[in-house]
């Protein structure tokens, strides 16, 4: 199932889950963590419910998954934020649920252009990305979180 994020708990989930997950899975620092709270707290203290909106995708009533949908770079572009599914839950489709959930508010929300910036070792999200016609415009080699990646750059036309 997925809901609209807003019950208690949920702001703190979307941090821990992500700062946990890329830990145990990539070996990323805090401060990865660090850049997720700082999303998630612009998030909650400044949206606006007409074009931002934010989901959590659960199974069995409990949190499996997010995804944020915020205003872009300029008025008509959306940005694609914290797409993530727990480890457990992966393989049931959420995380292309969780991207079709928030193209469709994009859209409905009367954005023309969707953005989202990811890393190279994210292949999953990256298949479901591409899936839905978005095309990779910019990468960009960095070292954050302790590691050497590369920074992706996705757009898609709406």
């Amino acid at each position: 199932m997925i809901r609209k994020l807003g019950k208690p708990g949920d702001l703190g989930w979307v941090v821990q889950a992500h700062a946990e997950i890329y830990a145990a899975e990539y070996g990323w620092s805090a401060q990865y963590e660090v850049l997720i709270a700082q999303i998630v707290s612009a998030y909650a203290s400044d949206h606006d419910d007409e074009r931002e909106a934010a989901w959590i995708a659960e199974v069995d009533g409990k949190r499996a998954g997010s995804i944020f949908c915020v205003r872009g770079p300029d008025e008509t572009t959306a940005q694609l934020r914290l797409l993530l599914v727990t480890p457990e839950a992966r393989g049931l489709k959420l995380g292309a649920a969780l991207v079709d959930t928030c193209l469709e508010f994009a859209r409905g929300a009367g954005y023309k252009r969707m953005v989202l910036w990811t890393n190279d070792p994210l292949v999953a999200a990256r298949h479901i990305y591409l899936s839905r016609g978005f095309r990779l415009t910019a990468t960009e080699p960095h070292e954050m979180w302790g590691d050497a990646l590369v920074g992706q750059t996705y757009e898609l036309d709406l």
